[in-house]
């Protein structure tokens, strides 16, 4: 058994709206009128007003601080310079969101922390951002640490399963959990639908939790069910590789078509699980993949706009920052529960490559 007592999120100090962004994207892209008319259109039908990222360059025409200083940004960066990058940058993001993870509870002492999981698929080193949290934060040095590295967008959820595990088996267990992405600074310049696509929609952020095996006052969430399914058919629509310019996302058009088509299954095998019914769920944390995701859930599951509020405020003040963004859905919905949800459900969705389809059930705790 095992209660998420804390949730905590932070972003980078640049912000930027979505034309801003287009438009450094038209310039470096050197697109065609055409091309440029297909990526603005991307952009447009997004649902995203603004993302954020650890680079000042994408709100400038020139006298960069990572890109090249040339009107294509070329010769680019190569993997090498973006994973040092994710070293300088990933700390005091991880840092930010584990202090405001840790202020709701100003007693705690960090020093008891049992566990610390990082998750990431932007970045990673040895001695990793795992050990630098240790130094950082003043953590014994004996912390259990793991790192979950390259799983995508629903790799918060086997955080989640991982703290649960640890929880049942140590009654002292207390799990701290970052999850921090820096997905703009694997920005890909060629022309492709893929990159218009991945240009459009991603961000960067970091969201954190407290797990424990025991409830605090105020309110929790206890994972109650969890399901994970592979949509075998869309193996080949969604990949994040290490290319030699960055990472490269494959994430084609398809990918809300194979969602829907998961959808009410995963839904149907997670609800068996506690012998519920989807009318039991009263709150729906659905990660924000794209718009077009959450409308196709919203079809397949009977659900209206009104039940995916939170995934779509997300979507439009941050994009999809991959890991973490789940977790900001998951905040939103808390920031607005009181006492007289004690008892009540929120089901929760994330997906990947693989195609991998995550599934969750919480159960709202007042004590």
């Amino acid at each position: 058994m095992s209660f998420i007592t804390s949730i905590g999120t932070a972003n980078p100090q640049y912000k930027f709206n979505q034309s801003e962004l287009a438009d450094f994207m038209v310039r470096s892209m050197q697109l065609s009128a055409a091309d440029e008319r297909k990526l603005r259109a991307v952009f447009r039908m997004s649902g995203i007003d603004t993302r954020y990222s650890v680079m000042d360059d994408f709100g400038k025409k020139g006298d960069f601080s990572f890109f090249n200083n040339t009107q294509s940004i070329e010769p680019q960066p190569s993997t090498r310079q973006r994973l040092e990058l994710f070293r300088n940058q990933s700390l005091q993001l991880s840092k930010t969101a584990i202090e405001n993870c840790l202020r709701t509870h100003p007693d705690f002492n960090r020093t008891a922390v049992t566990h610390l999981i990082v998750v990431s698929c932007t970045g990673m080193y040895a001695p990793g951002l795992d050990i630098d949290l240790v130094h950082s934060l003043g953590l014994r040095s004996t912390v259990e640490r793991t790192c979950i590295n390259f799983m995508g967008c629903y790799a918060a959820f086997n955080a989640i399963k991982l703290a649960n595990t640890f929880c049942a088996s140590d009654v002292n267990a207390k799990v701290l959990i970052v999850c921090t992405e820096l997905c703009s600074i694997h920005f890909q310049r060629e022309p492709t639908d893929d990159n218009f696509l991945a240009n459009a929609l991603f961000g960067d952020g970091s969201a954190a939790l407290l797990v424990e095996a025991t409830p605090r006052k105020g309110l929790n969430l206890k994972p109650v069910a969890f399901h994970c399914d592979l949509a075998m058919d869309g193996q080949a629509d969604m990949s994040w590789t290490i290319g030699d310019l960055g990472f490269e996302m494959r994430l084609s058009a398809y990918v809300p078509e194979v969602i829907k088509n998961g959808i009410a299954k995963l839904t149907a095998s997670l609800l068996a699980r506690m012998a519920y019914r989807i009318s039991d769920i009263s709150y729906f944390a659905i990660h924000p993949g794209g718009k077009r995701i959450l409308e196709v859930i919203e079809e397949k599951l009977g659900l209206t706009k009104t039940n995916s509020q939170a995934s779509y405020s997300v979507l439009k003040s941050y994009g999809n920052m991959s890991s973490p963004t789940v977790l900001f859905v998951l905040k939103e919905i808390g920031n607005n529960l009181n006492g007289v949800d004690n008892g009540r459900k929120i089901m929760s969705f994330a997906f990947g490559p693989g195609l991998t389809l995550e599934s969750m059930i919480l159960e709202i705790q007042s004590c």
